[in-house]
């Protein structure tokens, strides 16, 4: 069992380094699209992160051995390429029809379905909590949705479509995330990202376009340079936030990200009008939108809240006698 080092609030700083990271990602992704698509988009990211990875376990003699998985952990790996490819690349196809902020919201559905897949992948337990959490998700993205619900629910529109693929691409992250946790019992997080960044790279090659880098502006350029690394950066603090604090207290700090793409969405329109629109939702939606970061809070930290109430009243109980 993974024992963490006790520094909760160095796992703090590095998951809210992870939620700022992630949370600014769509802005300038949204930037990027504006001159290439999303598959070379997604073929840079994957390549320029994949590579620096391989260079940094080459150097420490740690890159993976594959011999050692055998037929079915071959097959996870086909699985989590599969799934972290289709992510990424439906993940900008939906971004390109919304605003990063309804994006970063609507992808939260993605560790929703991971937690329910684990219930029949992996026999984990859901607790009364993590249903209560579940339940003011729905909530909070019904209030959320107040303004475009008729629209969401008669109409095939680009916004609706934009929705659609999202949720599709929180979908198929899910057969990602179940793969991912079963890889991790024969490498380290940084040999099992270097093997899936490499091999979606090595898939989207037959469709990329890497010329289009010669179209892009300066800014566009160096947004894109940020993505790449953002990639690599953001997923290495979340392992080292893993490393010193409960997955649950992480996953519950992390679940901010869609605030933090809201402020930030609100912060460069204000400075830079001409790349970055805001948001065109009102205080129902903003209400909603916290809602739904409560509830997968809730939901993340609802296992680990029940054990440190039982463990309380063992110890009351103990102490009485």
């Amino acid at each position: 069992m993974h024992i963490t080092s006790g520094r909760w609030v160095y796992g703090l700083l590095l998951a809210l380094v992870t939620a700022v990271l992630w949370g600014v990602l769509p802005i300038w992704l949204k930037e990027v699209l504006q001159t290439m698509d999303p598959v070379t988009v997604t073929w840079y990211r994957l390549i320029v992160a994949g590579s620096l990875l391989f260079l940094y376990l080459g150097a420490n003699r740690r890159l993976p051995a594959i011999r050692p998985l055998g037929a079915r952990g071959r097959w996870l790996v086909v699985l989590a390429v599969g799934g972290l490819t289709g992510n990424y690349v439906l993940y900008l196809i939906g971004l390109r029809m919304l605003s990063p902020g309804t994006t970063q919201l609507v992808i939260q559905v993605a560790p929703i379905l991971f937690l329910l897949s684990s219930l029949f992948v992996f026999k984990e337990s859901f607790s009364l909590g993590q249903a209560f959490g579940l339940v003011v998700t729905v909530l909070g993205f019904g209030l959320f949705f107040n303004q475009r619900l008729e629209e969401l629910l008669t109409s095939m529109s680009e916004y609706t479509l934009g929705v659609m693929v999202i949720l599709l691409s929180a979908f198929v992250w899910t057969f990602y995330g179940l793969a991912q946790k079963q890889l991790l019992s024969h490498w380290s997080s940084a040999q099992v990202m270097m093997v899936i960044y490499l091999g979606c790279a090595a898939l989207l090659t037959p469709w990329a376009h890497p010329m289009e880098l010669l179209n892009l502006s300066p800014l566009q350029g160096w947004l894109l340079l940020a993505c790449c690394l953002n990639t690599l950066i953001a997923y290495g603090a979340f392992a080292e936030a893993l490393a010193h604090w409960e997955a649950s207290r992480v996953s519950a700090t992390l679940a901010i990200t869609p605030l933090v793409t809201f402020a930030s969405v609100a912060a460069c329109a204000a400075f830079w009008p001409d790349h970055v629109q805001p948001e065109e939702i009102n205080l129902i939606a903003y209400a909603g939108a916290v809602f739904v970061v409560m509830g997968s809070a809730l939901t993340a930290l609802a296992p680990s809240l029940v054990r440190s109430w039982r463990a309380r009243r063992e110890a009351e109980a103990t102490s009485s006698l």
